[in-house]
């Protein structure tokens, strides 16, 4: 078995019975099921025996004290006994043939074991799975979708890119969603940061650590399928902030030294600004040159003036 399908909860014991049927109607299911319960006081785990009396995939559960996605995020990981690891978030589902679908690009012997696959290979398959052990890919970005057939924004990956880091992904235009699965190993190296006091950091704050190193193979499939929910948005973002904002710091001061001299370089410096203001962070601890950093100050005035965060 080379991939754990990993999943954080808390209080979704609903919502996780739609994640169990996707897992069992997987035209492969050569995988496990991990999931972390971030103090659920529900009836997660009762749902989540039930699952596991099936016998239908292997299930294993482990029960944590709340400290949000993240701290379970990083329980999964060092509860991950195989190769491959992929986040499925508890109101997400898998699509149909996802596990096929990885399995088939990582591991060429597992070809014989899945049911219903097609005869023959994709054009380029035998060069990605040979590319899928290179040490310079972390794993592989496919699409997230409102369906199995629709992607969730409607935007396709840049034609002709066959690998790449995540933010490079971005900057040559693409404004989807992704799904991203991972060599357990890489994730290892590169755990979330645990803030006392703080429940939550960006993702992107460790996958920009990873793009530093690493690249990507892509996966031009739709693996995951989500609800677009967009009512309540932008408080839910604002409460983010609110409650983590030294979380919030990390992410915008490493994005201001990394992100190419740009208009978006300067909306980072300014965000940077902030926060550092609001978490005590002197402006000097950072490797961003003293001439970057004025170049915030304009968008930094903006925000305090605006109330942003």
């Amino acid at each position: 078995m080379k991939l754990t399908v990993f999943t954080p909860t808390y209080n979704r014991a609903q919502l996780l019975k739609r994640a169990y049927e996707s897992l069992k109607n997987q035209t492969c299911r050569d995988f496990c099921w991990l999931i972390v319960d971030d103090g659920s006081t529900d009836d997660t785990k009762a749902v989540v025996d039930d699952f596991a009396r099936e016998g239908v995939i292997p299930v294993e559960y482990y029960y944590v004290e709340n400290g949000g996605k993240m701290r379970a995020h990083n329980r999964g990981v060092e509860h991950c006994s195989t190769e491959w690891f992929l986040c499925l978030d508890s109101d997400d589902m898998l699509t149909k043939d996802a596990v096929e679908s990885i399995l088939g690009l990582i591991d060429p012997a597992s070809e014989g074991k899945q049911e219903g696959r097609q005869e023959g290979r994709q054009e380029g398959q035998e060069d990605s799975t040979a590319a899928a052990h290179d040490g310079r890919i972390a794993g592989i970005i496919a699409h997230k979708g409102s369906s199995e057939t629709t992607l969730l924004h409607g935007v396709d990956f840049p034609e002709n890119v066959r690998r790449t880091t995540l933010y490079n992904l971005y900057l040559k235009g693409f404004k989807g969603e992704t799904t991203l699965v991972f060599k357990t190993d890489v994730l290892k190296k590169y755990p979330f940061p645990e803030i006392e006091g703080e429940k939550y950091v960006p993702e992107d704050y460790i996958y920009d650590k990873i793009d530093a190193e690493y690249e990507y193979l892509v996966l031009d499939r739709i693996l995951t399928v989500c609800e677009l929910i967009s009512e309540g948005y932008t408080d839910s973002v604002r409460k983010l902030k609110e409650g983590n904002k030294q979380a919030w710091y990390l992410y915008y001061e490493q994005r201001a030294r990394i992100t190419p001299m740009s208009v978006l370089k300067l909306k980072y410096l300014s965000f940077y600004r902030l926060y550092a203001g609001m978490t005590s962070h002197a402006l000097n601890e950072s490797g961003i040159p003293g001439w970057q950093k004025l170049l915030g100050i304009p968008g930094e005035l903006f925000l305090k003036i605006s109330g942003r965060m």
